[in-house]
């Protein structure tokens, strides 16, 4: 449900491979600390494992389609940030065309792939969770009407105000609302626990009970806990590998990508806390990238992120969107029983 990204020692060198416009590699980045899990030896996906014991629990996922996602930008936003998360979230749907910018040449678009993964887990009916996500509105909050320092209680507040003042739709069917926090904004937990979550409102707070997920900025206040690998602690700054450089140049919003992706996964699949998760405890479940954690390619696990490209320009990724690209970590696969992603190289 929350993500608690990685702290502790790089221990190895990059390893480069040239591939013609981009270069692969593999640098040993920290262990995840939060959970030890046993893996077999299997090399074509990573994390595989015969004891994670991922279990459907009866609820929905979001398979109607299209997804709706409404987007809260909470403080101060340049339109360049919002404009990266935009397309990250654009690419999630299979497009017909093959458009592509400067950003993309020539590269087929894979954020598509990276959610046919999510898309597998299915309710009781059998109905997958969408394959489609689209924009469907926006609100800007950006003189805080709640002030800038936020508990989970006042997050929901923040969706209230957007469902009353009427911007959004009250859209119990299809509707996921998405409240992102700019880089001034403190939020309860923020750096120490969490980098985003997602629940569901309460009525007595909105008036209904919807599915959300908050991810904050962390440029300003923890980059290297939260935009970690593109920023690293200060202890760590002569152990050899500095920070990746970010695809897009944000190290607070390249480093949210992969937070939203985290957590609209776990949306998507459990957006009532009572579908799919392993664990007996619905207040604290392991979801389905909960067990990818740090996992980001081929070779993923034991302290290394795994394989992923760089372009010509030293920038790291390892999917493409429509315009840009990202990079975010895999999913649980629950046909593989193993972490899967589209830049896997067995």
């Amino acid at each position: 449900m929350t993500l608690l990204p990685l702290l502790t020692i790089l221990s190895a060198l990059l390893t480069l491979v040239s591939a013609g416009s981009f270069q692969t590699f593999n640098p040993q980045l920290p262990l995840p600390a939060i959970r030890s899990r046993s893996f077999t030896t299997s090399k074509k996906f990573e994390g595989s494992s015969e004891l994670v014991n991922l279990r459907y629990h009866m609820g929905p996922v979001l398979s109607s389609s299209p997804i709706n996602a409404y987007l809260v930008w909470y403080g101060r936003w340049l339109p360049s940030q919002q404009h990266i998360i935009k397309d990250f979230l654009t690419s999630i749907s299979p497009s017909s065309s093959s458009s592509s910018s400067s950003s993309s040449s020539s590269s087929a678009t894979t954020v598509p792939q990276w959610w046919s993964t999510v898309s597998l887990y299915t309710d009781q009916t059998g109905a997958n969770v969408s394959k489609q996500l689209i924009i469907s509105g926006e609100y800007s909050d950006k003189f805080h009407s709640q002030g800038t320092d936020l508990t989970r209680l006042t997050v929901q507040s923040v969706i209230a105000n957007a469902v009353k003042s009427a911007p959004f739709p009250v859209d119990h069917k299809n509707g996921i609302y998405l409240i992102f926090t700019s880089d001034e904004v403190r939020v309860q937990d923020f750096c120490r626990a969490v980098c985003g979550f997602h629940y569901f409102t309460f009525p007595s707070l909105v008036g209904y009970t919807l599915p959300y997920a908050w991810v904050g900025n962390s440029g300003k206040q923890c980059p290297e806990v939260c935009a970690y690998p593109f920023a690293i602690p200060s202890y760590m700054a002569g152990s050899g590998a500095g920070p990746l450089i970010p695809p897009n140049g944000d190290v607070g919003v390249d480093g949210m990508i992969s937070v939203i992706a985290h957590e609209l996964a776990e949306l998507s699949s459990n957006p009532l806390i009572n579908a799919w998760y392993a664990g007996e405890d619905p207040t604290a479940p392991t979801e389905i990238a909960d067990l990818c954690e740090g996992v980001y390619g081929t070779g993923g696990g034991g302290g290394y992120i795994g394989q992923v490209m760089k372009d010509k320009s030293g920038r790291s990724y390892n999917v493409v969107g429509r315009w840009r690209k990202f990079l975010v970590q895999w999913i649980w696969s629950p046909v593989l029983n193993a972490c899967a992603g589209p830049n896997a190289v067995d």
